[in-house]
């Protein structure tokens, strides 16, 4: 596979994609201590030739938080204890991640509420307001 598939609309080639692995904690005893199996995923979301500029600012607006000073998006794995596992796992994220952000919301109608509903709401108040007005009465037979 030689790109990332982000939508119907978008592909990321993997060469756009740097991978650098480091040791993890967690699980694995002595294991974890000799293999690099933690992966960090690092795109650059500003020099990135297969984005087009809408594109590119709907990632960056929507992905503020998570992207660095330089322009670059940084994802990290290590859920796994092999390191193939979590570069597939990391890239799998990313693309969930960028699908995300480049969705567009479906604009919202403004709606009114319909004529039984407002009716409902009134009668609702209605009951509530007798009843707490039967609260504080005192019957002929109460002392």
């Amino acid at each position: 596979m030689d790109s990332v598939l982000i939508n119907a609309q978008l592909s990321i080639p993997r060469d756009e994609l740097q991978f650098t692995a480091a040791c993890s904690g967690g699980p694995g005893g002595q294991h974890v201590n000799k293999v690099a199996t933690s992966v960090t995923l690092v795109f650059d979301v500003g020099l990135s030739p297969s984005l087009s500029d809408a594109q590119r600012a709907r990632i960056q607006d929507k992905l503020a938080t998570r992207i660095g000073r330089d322009g670059t998006l940084r994802l990290t794995a290590r859920d796994t204890r092999s390191q193939a596992a979590n570069k597939e796992l990391v890239i799998k994220r990313f693309a969930e991640l960028l699908a995300e952000a480049l969705k567009v919301p479906k604009p919202r109608r403004k709606t009114r509420p319909s004529l039984g509903s407002k009716l409902r709401r009134l009668d609702t108040k209605k009951q509530r307001a007798s009843l707490k007005k039967d609260r504080g009465k005192v019957g002929p037979d109460d002392g």
